[in-house]
């Protein structure tokens, strides 16, 4: 399976909001932040490969 790469553009809460950077596309994704790593912070760069979120 591909790597897929994110950016966290928005933290609301106890979920965040990612986009994706890899390909053209204007859709969002909204993840629980239990998923993600632990410094994930706005503006963080995330690669999404064996169904985990790691820090690009």
């Amino acid at each position: 399976m591909e790597p897929y790469y994110y950016v966290v553009i928005k933290i609301d809460g106890d979920y965040a909001v990612l986009k994706r950077t890899d390909i053209q596309s204007d859709d969002t994704v909204l993840v629980a932040r239990a998923l993600l790593p632990i410094e994930t912070d706005e503006g963080t760069k995330l690669v999404w490969q064996d169904f985990q979120y790691s820090v690009q």
